[in-house]
């Protein structure tokens, strides 16, 4: 086994000595550092290689903790004004992942970053602590590369603001399938290609 493989390993068992005393003092040190900061190395190499990172130039590593919880409904005082159906101001739920927010927040620190993948580094009982792999698009060292220069095409710009991010995928309910092609490619693109009345100039 490689010594990736025993890292991996040791993830796995999160209730262990080593993992609960490692994961311990490393949330009190996150606690004391910026909401986002740039890492010098990914905590896990490990679980940020298999997500594409490379130690070369060009790939970056940043930290960030997103408040845990549920999202409140902003509205002054709770007044939602409409149809007791949509009057709850508590117990709602983001439709996004607090991963997909984090990604949004570095992403949008990083602008001229390409946000690649994340992974889970920590929690406590107030923040989720993750690490964002981003890559710089202008270095010669992506841009050679046949492997990820892909992410160079600007239509690869703030993927994490578009769901088109692994994390971001998962909540937009995409799958193969029966009445799944309500939601391929989007379901407001689906909704509004269905709705939308397009008739031929000449006809």
């Amino acid at each position: 086994m490689g010594a990736l493989k025993y890292l991996e390993e040791l993830q796995k068992k999160k209730q262990s000595d080593v993992m609960r005393f490692l994961l311990r003092v490393r949330c009190w040190e996150l606690r004391q550092l910026n909401v986002i900061h740039r890492a010098s190395r990914p905590s896990r190499p490990d679980k940020a290689r298999r997500l594409g990172y490379k130690a070369k130039q060009g790939y970056v590593i940043y930290r960030v903790r997103v408040r845990r919880g549920g999202r409140k409904k902003p509205v002054p005082k709770g007044a939602t004004y409409g149809k007791p159906t949509n009057q709850g101001v508590n117990q709602l739920k983001y439709q996004r992942s607090l991963k997909a927010t984090a990604e949004e927040r570095v992403g949008r620190r990083c602008a001229n970053l390409r946000v690649l993948n994340s992974y889970w580094i920590n929690q406590d009982s107030t923040y989720k602590y993750f690490e964002v792999i981003l890559v710089d698009p202008q270095h010669k060292a992506i841009r050679r590369d046949p492997r990820i220069n892909w992410i160079v095409n600007p239509v690869h710009k703030h993927r994490e603001a578009r769901g088109l991010t692994a994390t971001g995928k998962r909540s937009r309910g995409l799958n193969k399938g029966h009445r799944y092609n309500n939601t391929k490619a989007g379901r407001r693109k689906t909704w509004k290609r269905h709705n939308t009345l397009s008739l031929w100039r000449y006809r």
